[in-house]
């Protein structure tokens, strides 16, 4: 098939054998915009095959003295549909009969027989795979930290407290049109993946340097409850992650653990806090400043660890998981 801008068509190609007839190739191919390569294949097609030489060709070569054999093709199908065997499980069999094989080419082939995936085995479109879980078995086994970027809040409050087509919101986009940058709040979190203890800090930025600064402070906040000591430190692949400030802050104790990229449920339950927090907090109600929003979070960061009940803890809140906790929380609030 010719692709859209292809000079030409298989009609191209019947004009071009017919001025060909008369005239030299070179000047044809000249008028008709290709080389005179091009047109002269195209006229030893035509004298050798007549008009069927004119229609497109496979691209697949004549004979490939390395492809796979069709028995092993075959079984590589058989062993898939009946017995549902992995790629490397194949493999081995494989190898097993005295024919090697690279565990990637027989990935390709199951992609190319539409057996790539599991789901496409089963009739129902089921997996076998079951979701592992990632659970920590003592407080400080693993502590997750992520950053969650918010819009900074104007003076006065933002469109969601005056409304898209207010005066306060257009002076702001009046403002942004003039060249002023609004900004964003960086709202780092740290949560045990044992208690679900969480802190949680609005920072200017999300720098190595400010990243390491709220990880010692979250390790001084986390023993004044009684974690003394951090095992694993669980966090994504970004840049300040990646730090030297980072890494010098975590220490050699301590085990950095990076997730796969593109994979944020192996950190989820940083994930799911920050979503807790936009839920309950910072879509919930409206804020006149950043300020405002500031202090809503401390005071809420303490209802989420001594008074919300906690799915993950049996209905409690996560400080009732641990040995030891602070004495200085107010009980209620406004």
């Amino acid at each position: 098939m010719t692709h859209a801008n292809a000079p030409l068509s298989i009609e191209g190609r019947r004009r071009l054998v017919e001025r060909c007839k008369t005239r030299p190739i070179a000047h044809v191919s000249a008028e008709m915009g290709i080389s005179r390569a091009c047109a002269s294949k195209w006229v030893n097609r035509w004298r050798c095959h007549g008009d069927d030489g004119l229609q497109d060709r496979s691209s697949t070569p004549h004979r490939s003295p390395h492809a796979t054999p069709a028995w092993v093709l075959e079984r590589i199908e058989t062993w898939r549909r009946e017995h549902k065997w992995s790629a490397n499980r194949i493999t081995y069999e494989l190898v097993e009969l005295g024919f090697s094989i690279n565990r990637r080419t027989v990935t390709r082939h199951l992609t190319q027989l539409g057996l790539g995936r599991r789901r496409f085995i089963d009739p129902g479109g089921e997996s076998n795979r079951k979701p592992g879980k990632i659970n920590a078995r003592w407080p400080g086994h693993m502590v997750h930290l992520d950053v969650k970027k918010v819009g900074r809040i104007p003076d006065g409050g933002g469109w969601r407290t005056h409304g898209r087509d207010s005066d306060q919101a257009k002076t702001v986009e009046r403002a942004k049109s003039a060249g002023a940058k609004r900004g964003y709040t960086y709202l780092h979190s740290a949560v045990d993946g044992f208690s679900r203890l969480s802190y949680t800090e609005p920072l200017p930025d999300e720098k190595g340097a400010t990243a390491a600064a709220f990880l010692a402070r979250a390790k001084v906040w986390f023993a004044a409850h009684g974690i003394t000591h951090i095992h694993r430190v669980v966090t994504d692949n970004g840049a300040c992650y990646r730090s030297g400030d980072f890494a010098r802050i975590v220490g050699r104790r301590t085990r950095h653990q990076k997730t796969k990229p593109y994979t944020p449920r192996h950190n989820g339950k940083v994930e799911r806090y920050q979503r807790i927090l936009a839920e309950e907090l910072l879509y919930a109600r409206e804020f006149n400043s950043e300020d405002a929003r500031n202090s809503a979070i401390a005071v809420w960061n303490i209802h989420y660890n001594y008074h919300r009940p906690h799915s993950g803890t049996g209905g409690r809140p996560p400080a009732s998981r641990l040995r030891d906790g602070v004495t200085n929380v107010q009980p209620s609030y406004n």
